[in-house]
């Protein structure tokens, strides 16, 4: 009995520790957050002479609707529009085209489907930026400059997630394709019906991660547009930055910065059942 209290006990403490340092680090994490929130409250001389308030004041809907009309080169609610395009696009072009080239590959019997995917596999080494100056003259050629489609389409394809999507559809039973061959289902039903909803998971978990990659984007966008009202949030920010003897709106900048985390949150919380889910299931 000693020794079963004494594991209780043991156990016990090793949970408060665990939940002490959890809570540690979110507030490590959040305090920063929570200043840039109160910094986008606040009139400008209360940031430039400390010490800054900690609680948040009375300036918010002044400064929130100044940063959503104004900018430096265009409105704060354009470029978050922009944003959200690019990320949304982003995030479905990846899946739908790792979706059907990791059915293509695992399903499908072609000379070379090996070779195909190991040349797939080794675009992981080539990062946006390596190939960036090829892939903007294809966009310029193509006249896709300062468009949705320049910001979305050089980035859909993913290495990343047809890998992810081969991995699993290996484990799905054969006998399922079977089966639906027998039913008369043709390969599009089987895997619209079959294959699509058990990679529900899947699909969640890598929106959520593709949609932050596409929304944090800035050195495409930088390239690929000239048109100030094509120019995506965090292009903004740092346009927002002063350079040498300029006066910077610092509270304007800060609820800009916080507009800016607010659709990733979203998209965060909205799914974040099935991103965790789609993380930790191994058996599907």
């Amino acid at each position: 009995m000693n020794n079963g209290s004494g594991m209780v006990e043991r156990r016990g403490s090793g949970l408060w520790l665990t939940h002490l340092g959890l809570v540690v680090g979110i507030l490590f994490i959040f305090f920063p957050i929570w200043l840039a929130f109160v910094a986008s409250t606040v009139a400008h001389r209360e940031i430039v002479q400390p010490p800054m308030p900690l609680l948040p004041c009375n300036e918010f809907f002044d400064n929130y609707s100044l940063a959503l009309t104004s900018g430096i080169n265009a409105p704060v609610a354009r470029m978050l529009f922009n944003s959200g395009v690019m990320a949304i696009g982003i995030a479905v072009g990846k899946i739908l085209i790792s979706l059907l080239s990791a059915f293509a590959i695992v399903y499908f019997r072609f000379p070379g489907r090996k070779l195909f995917f190991w040349l797939i596999f080794l675009t992981l080494m080539l990062p946006v930026e390596v190939r960036i100056v090829p892939t903007f003259e294809v966009a310029a050629n193509l006249k896709m400059l300062n468009s949705y489609s320049g910001l979305i389409l050089p980035l859909v394809a993913s290495a990343t997630a047809t890998f992810l999507f081969r991995q699993f559809f290996l484990t799905v039973p054969d006998e399922l394709a079977e089966a639906a061959r027998v039913d008369g289902a043709k390969p599009m039903r089987f895997f619209v019906d079959i294959l699509l909803p058990m990679s529900r998971t899947n699909i969640a978990a890598l929106f959520v991660i593709l949609f932050i990659y596409g929304w944090n984007q800035y050195l495409w966008p930088l390239l690929i547009t000239t048109d100030p009202d094509m120019n995506t949030i965090v292009m903004g920010l740092k346009q927002m930055f002063p350079s040498g003897d300029e006066i910077a709106n610092w509270p304007v900048i800060m609820a800009t910065s916080i507009l800016a985390m607010v659709p990733p949150v979203i998209v965060v919380i909205g799914m974040q059942k099935l991103f965790i889910r789609g993380l930790i299931e191994s058996e599907k």
